[in-house]
This record gives structure tokens, C-alpha cells and sequence, in this order.
């Protein structure tokens, strides 16, 4: 039996429990929790292992507009989406289903806006949930690789690295309106102990349109076994990442929380 996950960010059991009900009886295996905004005991990781469950082939989000314009909520789920992304693949299902009517894609953090977005009261919800949990994701290769290494000891390490057959001649990451306190290279998959840093720089600004990013940068050659990996502090509403240039305009991908 297919497995799906639910993600209430509304405390509304009646409401969970009536979708959980639809999908089961559609054939689903239907599990879920209550979002817990909780980020200095890192409670977004809670779901993960379950959703990351090979036989879970859906990740269903009940929430609204309301919930997006708390940041602390947008930033944990951004990083359990980009945790899920790099272990399940970028093209793993995720269905929004919007409790006070449909929000746009743009109203989502930037790894979320890939998702589906239904009403939760749409009447084909369960014939969708269904479909989507029983059709292999479509492969999605972007050009780097991007994972979230998180414990509340250590903290949240941000990994970033070129995508397979890929190289770059250094690395580097940038926050906006947070902060870096650590980086590190090494082996691509985990933290390193202890690494040797070619050129790190820290306190680069870099400014995209009105907002300013602060970055941290080192001339390390990477490539697909290999990582650059930042530790970010407080609640960022943005990272960018990419290889680092020696021209004024660099290659960078942005992702806002």
C-alpha cells in the first residue's frame, strides 16, 4: 500500500482527520502530524524520516497564506523540503492543499513552489492524492547539489557542491538578513572534522536588486565527492549559493525562505 504524509500547519484535527479518512479510503497508507514551530529544538526534522520512507511517494502540506507570513515557519520548512529534495530527488511530490482558498506559488519558499496547489476542500482531492502518490517522480537534475545537515549540538551546516561530471574552481554561500559562523570542506555526504581551506573569505557582500547577502567563500576545487559546507545562524529570509568566480558577475542560485 502506498504511503502518503500530512503536514497540518493548522490545528484543525476535524479537518486532518477527515483527509486522512478520504485517503484511506482511496487506498492510501495516510499518517501526518501537527507543524510544531519550534526551530531552536529543530522540530521541522521530526517528519522527515517518515516522508523519507521509500514506499512514501506523496507529501501532502494543509496550510494557508496565514501560516507563510510567519518566517520561522517558512524557514523550517524550507530547510525539511530541501532535506527531502536531496535525499528523494528534486522531483519528489509534494501537494499544497490551501485551507482559506488557493496562494500563489510566489507566496511559498522558493523550495516549495514546485508543489501542486489544491483547495483542501476540492472533492477530487482524494482521486489526486491517489494519482500523484502512484506516479514516479520525474527526474530533475539542476546544476549543483544542495543538502541540510542539521542537529541541535552542531546546529544548521548548509551543503553545496557541482552536480555529477561537474567541477568548480571554489564555492561559495551567502545569507540574507542572517548570519554564517563556520564553513568547511570535505567529502561530499558529511560534515568533516577538520579541513584545509584554500583562500577563505568571509563578510562578502553581494547585493541582488534591493536585498544584501553576506557570504562566506573558499578557492577549494570541488566536484561531485566533494563539498563546501556553512553553518547558519538565526532565521534567514534567503541563501544564495554557487561556484566562485574571479569576474564581477557570478553564477549564484537564490533561494528565499
Amino acid at each position: 500500500m502506498k504511503k502518503i504524509w500530512i503536514t497540518s500547519l493548522v490545528r484543525d484535527e476535524k479537518m486532518v482527520g477527515g483527509l486522512m479518512g478520504i485517503a484511506r479510503k482511496y487506498g492510501l497508507d495516510a499518517n501526518g502530524h501537527f507543524w510544531m514551530d519550534d526551530l531552536k529544538n529543530m522540530a521541522w526534522l521530526a517528519p522527515s524520516e517518515s516522508i523519507l520512507d521509500p514506499n512514501t511517494g506523496l507529501w501532502v502540506i494543509l496550510g494557508s497564506e496565514k501560516e507563510m507570513q510567519v518566517q520561522s515557519v517558512r524557514f523550517g520548512l524550507a530547510l525539511l523540503t530541501l532535506t527531502l529534495q536531496a535525499r528523494k530527488g528534486y522531483g519528489f511530490r509534494i501537494l499544497w492543499a490551501g485551507t482559506e482558498g488557493l496562494l500563489k506559488a510566489e507566496a511559498l519558499p522558493t523550495p516549495l513552489r514546485s508543489a501542486e496547489i489544491v483547495l483542501a476542500n476540492d472533492a477530487s482531492l482524494g482521486a489526486k492524492m491517489v494519482a500523484r502518490a502512484n506516479t514516479p517522480a520525474q527526474r530533475v537534475d539542476p546544476e549543483y547539489r544542495l543538502d541540510v545537515h542539521a542537529n541541535p549540538g552542531y546546529g544548521v551546516w548548509i551543503e553545496i557542491g557541482p552536480a555529477k561530471g561537474q567541477e568548480w574552481q571554489g564555492s561559495l554561500l551567502g545569507v540574507h538578513q542572517g548570519d554564517i559562523d563556520a564553513h568547511g570542506v570535505g567529502e561530499a555526504g558529511k560534515l568533516p572534522q577538520k579541513s584545509v581551506l584554500e583562500y577563505p573569505m568571509k563578510g562578502l557582500k553581494l547585493s541582488l536588486g534591493e536585498r544584501e547577502f553576506v557570504a562566506w567563500a573558499v578557492q577549494n576545487k570541488l566536484d561531485e565527492n566533494t563539498s563546501y559546507y556553512a553553518r547558519i545562524r538565526d532565521v534567514p529570509k534567503g541563501i544564495l549559493l554557487g561556484p566562485l568566480t574571479q569576474g564581477e558577475e557570478a553564477e549564484v542560485h537564490v533561494f528565499d525562505f
